[in-house]
């Protein structure tokens, strides 16, 4: 990792106008720099630099930030590749922790094992074109599937021998040490001091790193031997980490960020032939469960993924519930049910693209929708299957980040199951707030309650209160590890303090709320985040977080001089009264925030009414209900604002 002093000497060197002037052609105007932007297309310069506070900004597209941020979002870089591409620009040495021996000897190991990968994949080309065996067996297979040269070439594909160890023989003439292919997973070593090659009889595809680097291989076999597994990956080493790799990523990374769209399959082979028919934005999990590491990858790329499952995949049920860590990740996630008896590969083979593309296009379902409707078809009339459907619909849900986008699947599942919405939304909920606590570790601290409110229906969401978000957010960054108040417990004797961020997150967790500035709500949940794993608060980890719309509104928040909240002004609090003054502002702050909330909820309510005809009966009923609810809530908040909550 880069210590903190190389970070800061990176950024104070890096000169904001010289670095984005390599991208973009730039021209001085007042105080700033104006071009064009590099984000997207435009006729008219709204991109804008200022070299004294060091930052960027596009009025048209809306990106922004610093000059780390510029480098990874132009390069398609993540925050330390962005500050080493920064310290090689201006010549900074990387000064991380001095490497230990043994440090060094793994460093020059790995690098070992590259360079072996890198001659193997070398070996198994020259195999396939040169040698009989290659040109008249594994060739054979490849026309057989239908690759031409090109897209052979492309893809590095090979030829592993089916001779014990001609591999293994081979790069020990040219100099390559055992150990290493060994460590490899090239070359296996029996008991008895014999090897031979893992990979013998097989067609090789070499796997690739996102900078291109071969790191590992995948094989399949060509004889017809149930006993013998039809393909085979290369083993867990110091390079290849089969849980942080995607096949055909390196490939396919262009053109994902051009069509803002990643399509998602099984194997190898659909990789290749996608790419082969003209579609490139497309990468394999390599038959196996899709990782959180995977998931991320992508993502650095686009927020679209669309999954291709075989059209007879008995597998498709299993998958279901790894794909629940792709909605986790605020990903768009589209579903894809290719032809009875077709895969990608086979149906890429038979189609062009743009007939491959359309019918992606007429076919694509959301997943929380494709996942109901083929659970749905299992439990039928069983009670105990519903219901353990919708258990399993909740959670998929309730992963979900965006609180617009949860109120939409909702509204849709309770159509599709017949179910109320009010359940719905209280399932989601139970599991929301539950997950929440587990990273907080709150079964710890059961016997303190921070205050017993009276809870927010969960019907209640999707209110936009952005002033009063930023409010608590601000609070939360400026005042988080300050004690609020002590509280005893039920010893009598003992006490416990509760600090700000305890206070304003446990009141925001108990009634299910969600800011709905997507900014807002990202730092209030990496805040959660980093409470579970540091015990000490610094705001540096939010100004120099890697997600650029942390960092940014970090610093805005922590330098903007706070300012009383317009709505409780007349009572006359002095910012300058420190904790007196913290016992008052925080608790008020969270009760007019629950009071927008309440207000805005009864005014969309009563435009509903009045939508309604007089024959819709049963649907003014549960709104009126509803009204009576929020309006008795609204009137003892309403108590509540006149005095101080603790």
């Amino acid at each position: 990792m880069i210590d903190q002093h190389t970070v800061d000497k990176i950024i104070a060197a890096a000169d904001i106008v010289d670095v984005v002037k390599e991208f973009v052609t730039l021209r001085k105007r007042g105080v700033n720099y104006i071009g064009l932007c590099p984000f997207h297309n435009e006729k008219t310069p709204s991109f804008i630099v200022n070299q004294s506070k060091g930052i960027f900004k596009c009025f048209g597209c809306g990106k922004g930030g610093n000059v780390v941020n510029f480098i990874m979002e132009h390069e398609r870089l993540n925050y330390v590749e962005a500050l080493r591409f920064l310290a090689k620009k201006y010549n900074i040495e990387i000064e991380e922790k001095e490497a230990t021996p043994e440090e060094l000897e793994k460093r020059n190991e790995r690098e070992s094992l590259m360079v072996i990968n890198s001659y193997a994949q070398r070996y198994f080309s020259d195999i396939l074109h040169k040698h009989s065996d290659g040109k008249t067996i594994a060739m054979a297979y490849f026309r057989e599937r239908g690759f031409k040269d090109h897209i052979i070439e492309k893809f590095q594909l090979g030829y592993c021998l089916d001779q014990r160890d001609a591999f293994t023989q081979s790069a020990l003439r040219d100099g390559y040490k055992l150990d290493y292919l060994i460590k490899t997973g090239l070359t296996i070593k029996r008991d008895d001091g014999t090897t031979f090659d893992r990979f013998a009889g097989r067609v090789m595809f070499p796997i690739h790193s996102i900078s291109g680097r071969v790191i590992g291989f995948g094989g399949r076999v060509l004889k017809t031997d149930k006993k013998v597994a039809k393909y085979l990956n290369s083993p867990e080493s110091e390079v290849y980490h089969k849980s942080e790799v995607l096949y055909g990523i390196y490939h396919a990374k262009k053109s994902i960020v051009q069509e803002n769209k990643c399509f998602l399959v099984e194997g190898y082979t659909d990789v290749i032939s996608l790419h082969q028919t003209g579609i490139e934005n497309v990468v394999a999990s390599s038959g196996t469960s899709l990782t959180q590491d995977q998931i991320k990858l992508i993502k650095r790329f686009t927020p679209n993924v669309t999954i291709l499952y075989d059209g007879d995949a008995a597998g498709i049920k299993a998958s279901l519930r790894g794909i629940d860590m792709i909605l986790e990740e605020a990903l768009n996630v589209q579903v894809v049910l290719m032809p009875v008896g077709e895969d990608p590969d086979s149906y890429a083979q038979t189609h062009s693209a743009s007939e491959v593309l359309d019918y992606i296009r007429q076919n694509e379902t959301d997943f929380i929708k494709f996942k109901t409707r083929l659970l749905l078809g299992e439990a039928q009339n069983d009670p105990v299957k519903r219901a353990n459907l919708i258990t399993d619909i909740v959670r998929s849900i309730s992963v979900i980040p965006d609180q617009v986008i949860r109120a939409v699947y909702i509204k849709e599942c309770a159509k599709l199951m017949d179910i109320g919405e009010d359940v719905l939304y209280s399932e989601v909920g139970k599991q929301r707030r539950s997950r929440m606590e587990q990273l907080l570790q709150h079964e710890k601290n059961e016997s303190v309650r921070v205050h017993d409110s009276t809870k927010i229906p969960a019907y209640v969401s999707g209110i936009v209160c952005e002033e009063q978000e930023k409010e608590i957010v601000k609070f939360l960054l400026n005042y988080g590890d300050q004690v609020l108040y002590s509280q005893k417990l039920e010893d009598g004797i003992s006490e416990i303090n509760i600090t700000v961020a305890q206070f304003i997150i446990e009141e925001i967790l108990n009634d299910d709320l969600e800011f709905q500035n997507l900014t807002y709500r990202k730092l209030f949940d990496e805040y959660i985040k980093f409470m579970k794993y540091n015990a000490d608060m610094d705001n540096r980890y939010f100004t120099n977080h890697m997600d650029t719309d942390i960092s940014r509104l970090a610093v805005d928040l922590l330098t903007e001089k706070y300012t009383l909240s317009r709505i409780w002004e007349k009572h006359n609090a002095d910012v300058s009264d420190g904790k007196y003054f913290l016992q008052n502002a925080i608790p008020r702050a969270i009760q007019v925030y629950k009071s927008k909330v309440l207000k805005m909820a009864i005014k969309n309510i009563n435009n509903e009414l009045s939508k309604l005809s007089a024959d819709q009966v049963e649907e003014t009923n549960q709104l009126l209900l509803r009204l009576r609810e929020l309006n008795e809530l609204m009137n003892r908040m309403s108590k509540d604002l006149d005095r101080v909550i603790l």
